[in-house]
């Protein structure tokens, strides 16, 4: 039996949250997940792949209507892949950058500041363990930004971004954005429990 949630009309994290739900107290291995904007698309989306769903989407009535089926081999064999990959002893830093600019006072000196720090932040060496990006922070994550290099030379090295996709949506942004992954507040607040150290710029 196929589990149904109509999340039209809610805002983030909502739409997760209620996935969350289902899929981890009823245990659903199949499920229907509607949305109406393209931020919840892609988180609800990504927290169901992160679960091991297949998904497939479909569009209709201004309205995303996600169908996910739980792979039970990806399952397993991402369960071996994790295990490998586990090293309890590198500390976890996370690094919330909440503007496009350090400090206040002079803006242009604030850039320059901003783009010296994320050109510096490897550095910390393999202890770097997620970028998110809030509120104008996101601005750093699009097309025009002069940051853009800088974020995508640190996601190859392996580095997690997480961009915010109700503060890219509330700016009219959402698809300029070009490095990162669209994250919600329930990713948000879930890396910072899992982060030994939250350093907030």
């Amino acid at each position: 039996m196929i589990k149904e949630i109509d999340a039209r009309g809610l805002s983030c994290p909502e739409p997760v949250l209620q996935t969350k739900n289902i899929v981890e107290k009823e245990h659903a291995e199949r499920i229907r997940v509607i949305v109406d904007n393209e931020a919840a698309r892609q988180n609800v989306t990504r927290f169901l792949e992160s679960k091991h769903f297949e998904v497939s989407t479909k569009q209709a009535d201004k309205a995303f209507y996600l169908t996910g089926k739980i792979d039970k081999d990806m399952a397993d064999s991402e369960i071996i892949k994790i295990k490998e990959q586990e090293n309890p002893c590198t500390k976890k830093i996370m690094i919330m950058v909440a503007g496009n600019r350090m400090g206040h006072g002079d803006d242009e000196l604030g850039a320059k500041l901003m783009i010296a720090f994320l050109k510096t932040l490897k550095e910390i060496g393999p202890e770097l363990w997620r970028l998110v990006f809030v509120n104008a922070g996101v601005k750093l994550t699009i097309s025009d930004s002069e940051s853009l290099p800088v974020l995508k030379d640190l996601e190859k090295d392996g580095i997690h971004i997480l961009v915010c996709g109700t503060c890219l949506a509330h700016l009219n942004i959402l698809d300029k954005k070009e490095v990162g992954e669209t994250t919600n507040m329930l990713d948000i607040v879930t890396a910072m429990q899992l982060a030994d150290k939250v350093i907030n710029i």
